[in-house]
């Protein structure tokens, strides 16, 4: 009787057990860090536009679960020539963001469903989500403008799931590291510490 029941209790306990162990990955290159279900590979990718050769660097984690939440898991950022966008411009951001935005849903052939504003360490972001593939596939995305640098924030998976926390959760960790806020940004950050402790 005692070693069914430890049987049935192992397996209770294996079942509540996840497949994949979160864990935090930071890239100081790119300075940030973010909560990630396996091992992310890196990609660079450089890309030819009107402004120049821009330079992608994407990490990527593909689940070989089928019953995954989650498909993709993935993070890029690229750093922009000087002159061309800055956190600091809110004309710039707002033209860039909006042109952005329909690349997104241009190169799926997808549909945007919703979008809003975000901020990051007071650096201004979108958040948005676009249905693509005969709408049975979803992309959200969170993406930030901090000083010349555009990153985003991406987890793709079946519109059935669009729903699903470990989406959520994978972009709702992103963070800057601290030794990557532009020095303005940091400032700022020392203020309000100063304030909480008197």
């Amino acid at each position: 009787m005692n070693k069914l029941f430890l049987l049935l209790a192992s397996f209770v306990l294996m079942s509540w057990i996840p497949m994949n162990e979160w864990k935090t990955f930071k890239d100081y290159d790119g300075r940030f860090s973010v909560l990630v279900p396996g091992d992310f590979e890196k990609r660079s990718t450089d890309i030819k536009t009107e402004i120049g050769t821009l330079t992608y660097h994407s990490f990527v984690y593909q689940s070989k679960d089928e019953e995954a939440d989650n498909l993709v898991y993935m993070v890029s950022y690229c750093d922009y020539p000087e002159y061309t966008i800055h956190s600091d411009s809110t004309e710039l951001i707002s033209s860039f963001f909006e042109t952005t935005l329909e690349s997104s849903v241009k190169s799926v052939d997808g549909e945007l469903v919703y979008e809003t504003d975000v901020t990051m360490d007071n650096f201004p972001g979108k958040h948005w989500r676009v249905n693509y593939n005969g709408d049975k596939a979803t992309i959200k995305t969170k993406a930030f403008v901090v000083g010349h640098r555009y990153y985003s924030v991406q987890a793709i998976t079946y519109k059935y799931k669009s729903l699903n926390p470990s989406m959520d959760k994978f972009l709702d960790s992103f963070r800057l590291l601290s030794d990557g806020l532009p020095q303005k940004n940091k400032k700022k950050k020392k203020k309000k510490r100063k304030k909480k402790e008197k």
